[in-house]
């Protein structure tokens, strides 16, 4: 599909997420990998997905249910009950008209790239990961004007990480990274991960953290209330790249929180400054600015409901907020998302709604 010229955006999410369909990793990894790839398998209860080193089969209900009444959400379900636009891209551009959002940024299934970052196998890490990638650029590529793909980021090894930047960015519709754990393969920041750094800033692609990182398998989900500490491991990784000086190395590199909200944000950056004017005299920590000038200079954050965050926008950079309706998830106001839209923001200027809710996005992600 062409893009048309000098489309007007009005309303971007920059955090949605495809349902990936059950033969992606089948139909596109090498014939040794093909037994061990992820696959849709029906069970008694509906259909779920089966991981290499994942105990419990992986339900999708929760990730496809927007729009639907409460009593019919629910984990369990066969793949032809969910929404079409999950895998297909015609149809989700008519699912997108119907609530009013002109261009999406689109993220994997948590648990499904989770398990695929935390797959120590080094082939059999690359094969998946090149795989979805390759299927997201022909979903994004169907009307790059209305989608953001973001490729998985390899990471076993910076090498590794930069030839598969290479090979996909500057496909159509391909627009940013997301980044399980480091490009090293720890959750610690090594010199070598300069090599993914450079390659970023130097093409001038954000690079997506969606809610943590880890190396952890997914499991069944067994916590009383699912979600709500999602942003827990964002301040240590904004502490650990600032103070590791990423930043000062790379000035012009842009980090992404997705699904974190942002109303924690001005309350982390007054006592990381705190601490830091405290301890610096002595640790000479070596920084050239304040930690919370490289916060509001270097990430942004999505959110889904953050009425307190908006409430708290003159304490942070409001260029950094990004709305994002998370569809298909159970987190969706599908199909009236304007309704959320309209109250959260009641009171804000008229500048600052229209970045939040579109113009942040829309130049972080280079939509014409």
């Amino acid at each position: 599909m062409t893009a048309p010229a000098n489309r007007e955006y009005r309303i971007i999410s920059a955090d949605s997420h495809v349902n990936e369909p059950g033969d992606l990793w089948t139909k596109r990894v090498p014939a040794a990998l093909k037994d061990r790839a992820p696959v849709i398998k029906r069970f008694e209860q509906g259909d779920a997905w089966v991981i290499e080193g994942v105990k419990d089969p992986i339900t999708f209900g929760m990730n496809a249910c927007a729009g639907l009444a409460p009593e019919q959400m629910k984990g369990w379900l066969k793949f032809e009950e969910i929404r079409e636009g999950g895998w297909n891209p015609a149809a989700r551009i008519k699912e997108m008209t119907v609530d009013g959002v002109d261009a999406e940024v689109l993220y994997p299934t948590p648990r499904l790239s989770n398990a695929i970052v935390a797959n120590q196998d080094k082939v059999y890490h690359i094969a998946m990961v090149q795989a979805y990638n390759d299927w997201l650029s022909e979903y994004v590529a169907h009307a790059p004007d209305r989608f953001a793909g973001l490729m998985i980021l390899p990471n076993r090894g910076a090498d590794e990480a930069v030839a598969e930047i290479k090979r996909v960015m500057g496909r159509p519709g391909m627009r940013g990274v997301v980044m399980g754990c480091y490009p090293n393969g720890t959750l610690t920041i090594q010199p070598e991960d300069d090599k993914v750094w450079a390659e970023l800033q130097a093409r001038k692609i954000p690079l997506g953290i969606h809610v943590s990182l880890t190396q952890s398998m997914p499991s069944a989900h067994k916590a009383k209330l699912p979600g709500y500490g999602r942003f827990f491991d964002a301040p240590n990784r904004m502490i650990e790249m600032i103070f590791d000086g990423v930043f000062d190395r790379f000035p012009d590199l842009e980090v992404t929180f997705a699904e974190v909200d942002f109303g924690w944000v001005p309350y982390v950056k007054e006592q990381i400054d705190n601490n830091y004017s405290r301890l610096d005299p002595l640790s000479q920590f070596g920084l050239k600015k304040l930690p919370s000038e490289y916060i509001d200079k270097h990430f942004s954050f999505g959110y889904i409901t953050d009425t307190f965050g908006l409430r708290s926008l003159s304490h942070m950079n409001p260029e950094r907020v990004l709305w994002s309706t998370d569809y298909p998830h159970i987190s969706a106001d599908y199909p009236f998302s304007w309704r959320t839209i309209q109250a959260s923001t009641s009171g804000l200027s008229a500048q600052d709604k229209y970045n939040i809710v579109c113009g942040n996005a829309k130049r972080l992600y280079k939509f014409a």
